[in-house]
Order: C-alpha cells, then sequence, then structure tokens
C-alpha cells in the first residue's frame, strides 16, 4: 500500500505568500497573505481582515494566530 498523502506542514509552507483563510475554534475566521509558519502551525497574516459570523469585523496590517487555535486553513484562489 503505498504512502502518496501531502503531510500538512508541508502544503503550509508552499503556501507562503499566498492569500489564506484561516477558521479558529471559536469561530472567528481571518483573511490574507500568510507571511510565515512555522512546525505548531503557528502563522503569521499581513493585511488581515477579522470576520465574525461572516461579517467583515475589523482590517490588521499584521495577525499573529497561535495553531492550537486553528480550526482549518483554506487556501483562497482569488481574493
Amino acid at each position: 500500500m503505498s504512502q502518496s498523502g501531502k503531510k500538512p506542514l508541508q502544503c503550509l509552507q508552499k503556501a507562503i505568500n499566498k492569500h489564506i483563510s484561516v477558521k479558529l475554534k471559536s469561530d472567528l475566521e481571518y483573511r490574507g497573505r500568510m507571511a510565515n509558519v512555522d512546525n505548531y502551525m503557528n502563522v503569521i497574516l499581513v493585511d488581515a481582515q477579522e470576520f465574525s459570523k461572516g461579517v467583515l469585523s475589523a482590517h490588521f496590517g499584521k495577525v499573529v494566530i497561535r495553531g492550537n487555535n486553528v480550526l482549518f486553513i483554506k487556501f483562497e484562489d482569488d481574493i
């Protein structure tokens, strides 16, 4: 049986400088350009926007998101 699965951290590292959407366990969502990611999947977003229940609630220059708060990360094609 061949294991051809992708490793999540490698996928995130390849997405540096791309636009992503990060959904938190608290139901907040952040969208922006990923500046960096570390081995704990902590993410740094620049030009970040915060959404609460789908409604834009704030703009931030830079946001650091702790990896253990993340529910999922979605790679955005066109933001």
